[in-house]
Formats: C-alpha cells, structure tokens, sequence
C-alpha cells in the first residue's frame, strides 16, 4: 500500500490505550456476546423525529477511533492462520482435496475455502478497500499459542487503501436506502463496513468443483445440454448433468452465508467493545456498487453493464481495486479459468509446496493435490464461456458481483435506552465505554 495508506491509522503507534482494556475485550465472555447480542441503532447525534419512540439525541455524534475501527475489521475479515483444507476425497484418492481458493483462514467460514470475498468501508474520513482474502498470517503466535492483539491490528493497516476523501454517498430514501433507515444509516459518526463477494469466480470455483467429481452442467433455461460437453464423455457422466439454475443458486446462497457470517462476527466484537450498530441489507447494493444509473450516485464506482436479457443492471468491477473473473475484466471465461488455477497452484496458492502451512510437512501435504491440467481446463472453460455466450454475462442468471449485508457501528445515546426501555437493554460494555474508551461522561 502507497505511504497515504501507511498514514490512516499511524495513530495507532503512538495511542495511549490501555493494556487492561484489550486484556477485558479479549477475556469478554462469547455467551455474553451471543446471548447480549441486539441491533442497537439509536446513536449519540440520532433523532426519530416521530412515533412513539420519538426522540432527539442531546449530544452530537462521536465517531470510531482508530483502535475501535480496527477491531471491527479485524472481527469482520481478520487473518486468524492458515485454512486447514479439505482432507479427503474417495474419488481422487491419494490426491489432496484441491478445493480451496485461498491458503488463509478468516474469522468467518467460506464454503470449501473458496473465499471469494473482501471489504469496503466509509466513515467520515472517507472510503476504503479493505482486503484479506489472500493474506497470509503475518502476526507470530506466542509459546501459548495466542497471538497479541495490537500486533494483529497493526498488521491489519497494510490491506487498507482509501478510495476516497468523503463518506460513501447513499442518499436517505427510496430507492437508494430502504425508508425504515432512513434516519439511521450510514449517519455522520457511523462506521459502516461491507463485505463485497466475486460470485463469478465462486460460480467458476464451483463449476472445478464440479468437475473434479464427475458432474457437468446442463442448460435447464433453454432446455438444452452443452454443445461439444460429449467430448469430455472421460471426465464427466453425461447422463446425470446438474443444472445450470442449481449451480448458480447454490453458488449465491454459499456466497450469501460468506457474506453474513463475516458481518455477524464483526457484531458479535460490538457487544466485546461496547458499541451499538447492527447489520443489515437495507441500502440499494446497486446503488453502493455503483450501478444505481444516477450520475450524482456514484457508489463505489463498479463498471456496470445493461442488457434487455437481464431484469438488473451487472456490476463486475472496480478496476485495479476489485474485479470478478469474468468478461470484460478478462479477455474470455478461459483467462478468468486460467487466473483461477494461477491463484489455487501459483505462489501463495494453498496447493503450492512453497506456501507456507499449518501442517509439520506443509510443502508435501500442499504440493499432493491434483493440479488442474489442460483437458480439465477445456472442460471447465467450455461451460463457462457457453453461458457467458448464451446469456451475455456470468454467471447467467445471478449477479457477477455479490453484496448483501452492511455492519455499522455507532456510539450508543443511552438515554434515548434508559428512557424508552426496560432494565438491561444494553450490556456493561455499552454502560461503561464512553468513559473507559475515551474517558467521557456524559450528562453527569
């Protein structure tokens, strides 16, 4: 990353922040968290004009610090090791399980270790990229087999980059934010971060995945089978084809867990910190993307394109920050194939002998796996480049890029709580963090 990025959180180095604190928030109970767990929405700055809960907040807003941002990140898409891999499969024995897509795990599960996804946020200070997915543990364990804290926010620094000066714009009403949070939402003082899937190359990493077992796809939209898959008649049953519509289903709802599991663990940290918030999908993922057709509406800027077959328009990308594997970010589904396999085999790859492992013998469980040869490439760019042909996009019927859920996180207005709720609507962590986190005390 530029030294502008090097500079976001350099704050961090010098931050007076208080050992015990991180020793209470790593100790903080996970059953206190699961079962305290609740969408806490009313922030120091709200106002719920009307209804029977209305209220104005009598503070103004006080955003995140950087300690706190960074725990959030680090809860929603932290590097926590190396991914373990899948260990068996009759099929291919003795080969290793070739599944995964990354050699890292994170603090959320992907479906075969595929992993897909990265991250953006926005704050007031701007809007960021936030990536991990192939990131390698760089934080040592101690003798105890712990990692420090600091030491994993500190190296989270260096996957940041900004994007740009201001706060993502969504404008609050319809049909760019859903009206129930309107008043809420990506407000001055949040912190919002989402996860951003390349559902392309999760619907490619299935398709492999496919392969590897024997299965092809069948084209059940048109009612037809694959030109030119009777060739392959050695690799795949042709009499049991799987179709098209069940793979990208099934791809869209293995991505859709990545998604919300990542936000969830990045609320559960919440309850950990004392911060409200909650996750949601109430902002258009159009509009966030980029593709909400209102020049004034930027979102992220994804290159986005339309098409009389489609009912929605397709993002696929935001070049030289986030781009799926299909057309028009590679020349034909055959490259996107091919910069699949260079990620699962090449260097960093999980299936590479020179990555580095969890295992005692790391380079001969890596280097075990069935690498992906010529033919299985033909097999896989055939179906691939047949639906892209045939449907103009790819995946065909689901989008090329994926976003669901939003995380944000917002200092509590517990006055608006103590007002309107009974006894414990709130944990300790929200009682006492203004004071122990930024040594405030409101209204005393």
């Amino acid at each position: 990353m530029s030294n502008q990025n090097e500079k976001l959180f350099a704050s961090l180095d010098d931050l007076d922040f208080d050992e015990q604190l991180l020793e209470e928030l790593v100790q903080f109970p996970l059953v206190e968290a699961l079962f305290g767990r609740r969408s806490r929405r009313f922030f120091l700055g709200a106002e719920i004009p009307d209804g029977p809960l209305a209220y104005k907040s009598k503070d103004e807003p006080i955003p995140l610090n950087d300690l706190e941002k960074l725990l959030i990140l680090a809860a929603v898409g932290g590097v926590t090791g190396w991914h373990h891999s899948i260990t068996r499969h009759e099929r291919y024995k003795p080969y290793f399980s070739n599944y995964p897509g990354s050699a890292s795990g994170r603090t959320f599960p992907s479906a075969a270790g595929f992993h897909t996804t990265d991250f953006f946020f926005t704050d007031d200070t701007g809007t960021y990229f936030y990536s991990t997915k192939d990131t390698p543990p760089d934080v040592t364990s101690g003798s105890d087999g712990k990692q420090k804290l600091i030491d994993i926010l500190k190296g989270l620094r260096g996957n940041i980059r900004k994007l740009s000066d201001t706060r993502l714009n969504i404008p609050n009403y319809e049909p760019y934010m859903e009206g129930h949070n309107s008043w809420v939402a990506n407000k001055p003082g949040s912190f919002v971060v989402f996860p951003v899937g390349d559902l392309a190359q999760h619907t490619i990493a299935n398709l492999c995945f496919y392969a590897q077992n024997g299965l092809h796809i069948f084209d059940d939209v048109n009612g037809r089978p694959i030109p030119g898959i009777e060739e392959f008649a050695d690799l795949v049953d042709l009499d049991n084809p799987i179709p098209l519509t069940f793979l990208e289903q099934y791809s869209i709802a293995e991505l859709s867990a990545e998604l919300a599991t990542s936000t969830y663990a990045g609320m559960l940290m919440q309850q950990a910190i004392g911060l409200g918030g909650w996750m949601y999908d109430g902002m258009d993922r159009l509009t966030v993307l980029g593709a909400s057709g209102n020049p004034e509406v930027p979102g992220l800027g994804f290159r986005y394109d339309q098409d009389e077959r489609w009912s929605l328009p397709n993002a696929t990308g935001l070049e030289g920050v986030f781009t799926s594997y299909t057309p028009p970010h590679f020349p034909d589904m055959r490259a996107a194939i091919d910069a699949y396999a260079d990620r699962k085999f090449g260097p960093g790859g999980p299936f590479n002998a020179e990555t580095p492992g969890p295992w005692k013998d790391s380079a001969k469980v890596r280097s075990s796996a069935q690498v992906y040869d010529e033919r299985f490439r033909q097999l896989v760019a055939l179906q691939a480049q047949y639906i892209y042909d045939t449907f103009g996009k790819f995946p065909a019927t689901i989008p090329s890029v994926y976003s669901l859920m939003y995380l944000q996180s917002h200092h509590l207005d517990l006055d608006y709580y103590d007002r309107f709720f009974g006894p414990h609507s709130y944990l300790r962590t929200h009682a006492e963090h203004l004071e122990k986190w930024h040594g405030i005390k409101l209204h005393e």
